[in-house]
């Protein structure tokens, strides 16, 4: 039996430029599953999610459920896109194999950029592996 989802807490670098953009972005949205953010690596953070390896959700999106599922990375975003009225149907297409693509590049894109930003403009550069937007 699975769990229908009831809430989101995105966990957003706080430090980073763009990853603050993007978190004001997804909390203007009108959502159709409630959207929550923490900033990674804080204490709220650690608090709320002890078994997370903090350090890798400063460096890999990382969305938590209400009933203790992870997403990270792919996975992440396409969640985040899923919980927003107008962005559900895209979601559904996103997470199909001829979608995946397009969330890959999305992400690289977004790593690139907080490479650039680099460790002492307020981002911890994201590995290719990753490729974590945020």
């Amino acid at each position: 039996m699975t769990t229908a989802v009831q809430g989101l807490t995105v966990l957003y670098d706080a430090e980073c430029p763009l990853c603050v953009h993007l978190r004001a972005w997804l909390m203007r949205r009108p959502q159709l599953v409630p959207l929550h953010t923490v900033p990674a690596g804080s204490a709220e953070a650690r608090r709320r999610y002890p078994e997370l390896d903090h350090a890798r959700t400063l460096r890999e999106i990382t969305v938590i459920g209400d009933a203790g599922q992870v997403y990270t990375g792919q996975a992440a975003w396409v969640v985040c896109l899923w919980a927003l009225t107008e962005y559900r149907a895209k979601a559904h297409w996103l997470a199909t194999p001829a979608g995946a693509p397009f969330v890959r590049a999305t992400m690289l894109a977004a790593a690139r950029y907080r490479e650039r930003l680099g460790p002492g403009r307020g981002a911890t550069p994201c590995d290719v592996r990753c490729a974590a937007p945020r």
